[in-house]
């Protein structure tokens, strides 16, 4: 089979990180945009790319693109793709459709046409009056932009963020793959000591350890084209064997996490034993408003509770005032918080940030502010 193209969606703002992810997966050339990263692959690729994708959301198969300013060109571009090159005749087919910028607003319309016209064009080439849809899932989606449609297939099931080692939540986690981010953009490196003072469900500190040791972060799940007769057992075998063959042993990691809740730290430790890092990370009960810190030199990374009511912006006042005192004259240390709060600059009074990444977690606008520790001689 020629190559195919293939696109990894990820957060807004993690564009730079997928790219280089991709490239170093063996991809060279990778054309980006807001939110999707596109490269040629083959189709044995697709095992090792889900495995391995530790910042993207998702790994769709682009089947085709075309400008559709009217529901017939949507109906018919679509029924013209090879559908039947990739869906069985048994293939479930959920539809999923969203439209940007493009004369064709109806998010439901454009979903019932797309599922009309693969169901009529799989019938005919079939030669079949009727689809089951009792076999392996091919979930399309349809992203109109600006009036172009993408028509692709969903390779990963559900979202990459689901490692499969979260077992046990707390309050408003991070999604894995956006920890993961974060600890990239940080400057810590797997030498280094890193704590997260407020460690929730510990999941910064796993991916950490899982980028430290160099752990397929896909290596526990499974995922939707594993069912598509069209990839072979064989190649979802190998590429996990080369996954686990990957995996690095080394020096213990100096990773620490505290948290207030004693059910937070004991959801974090089933998490880290669950993806199996759990020796690589100490976690503790321990209010950040009485922790201290005896080493001159380190990594912060911390995503603050939101605060909602008044009472939370108090408790969150007091967080920050402690950060502060806790950090104020280790300038040996990095300091990187996560916080829709757009004051928190006004309380780390150590210097002003040396950069601010801006996000969403969820629906809710978050910065990323970073502060680099002074190096000395």
């Amino acid at each position: 089979m020629e190559n195919i193209s293939l696109i990894a969606i990820c957060k807004f703002g993690l564009e730079k990180l997928v790219k280089l992810e991709v490239i170093r997966l063996g991809f060279p050339e990778p054309v980006v945009s807001d939110g999707r990263i596109e490269f040629n692959a083959a189709l044995e690729d697709i095992p090792r790319l889900n495995l391995w994708l530790r910042y993207a959301d998702r790994l769709l198969l682009k089947v085709g693109e075309f400008k559709a300013l009217t529901f017939d060109d949507l109906y018919e571009q679509t029924r013209a793709l090879p559908w039947e090159t990739w869906i069985t005749p048994d293939g479930r087919l959920p539809v999923d459709a969203k439209s940007v910028k493009s004369a064709l607003q109806s998010v439901r319309s454009c979903q019932s046409i797309v599922k009309k016209a693969v169901v009529d064009r799989l019938q005919e080439k079939f030669r079949t009056a009727s689809l089951p849809e009792s076999g392996p899932e091919y979930a399309i989606q349809a992203a109109l932009l600006n009036d172009v449609a993408t028509l692709t297939l969903d390779t990963s099931g559900a979202g990459l963020h689901k490692r499969g080692y979260r077992t046990e939540n707390v309050a408003a986690p991070l999604k894995e793959t956006f920890a993961a981010g974060l600890v990239w953009l940080s400057p810590w490196r797997p030498d280094g000591l890193l704590i997260d003072p407020m460690c929730g469900s510990g999941t910064v500190l796993i991916e950490a350890a899982l980028q430290a040791r160099q752990i397929a972060p896909g290596l526990q799940r499974d995922f939707a084209a594993e069912g598509w007769p069209i990839l072979p057992a064989a190649h979802w075998q190998d590429a996990r064997a080369a996954a686990r063959a990957a995996r690095r042993t080394g020096p213990p990691l100096e990773l620490f996490g505290y948290d207030v809740e004693e059910t937070a730290v004991a959801a974090a430790r089933l998490n880290a034993a669950n993806a199996g890092v759990a020796e690589d990370i100490t976690f503790a009960r321990q209010d950040v408003r009485d922790l201290w810190i005896d080493r001159q030199f380190g990594t912060l990374i911390s995503n603050p509770p939101y605060g909602r009511r008044l009472s939370d912006f108090q408790e969150m006042n007091q967080i920050y005032i402690a950060l502060n005192k806790m950090l104020r004259k280790k300038t040996g240390w990095a300091v990187c918080i996560l916080t829709a709060d757009p004051k928190f600059p006004d309380y780390f009074k150590r210097a002003r940030p040396d950069r601010v990444r801006k996000f969403f977690n969820g629906r809710i606008r978050v910065n990323y502010y970073q502060y680099d520790a002074v190096k000395t001689a």
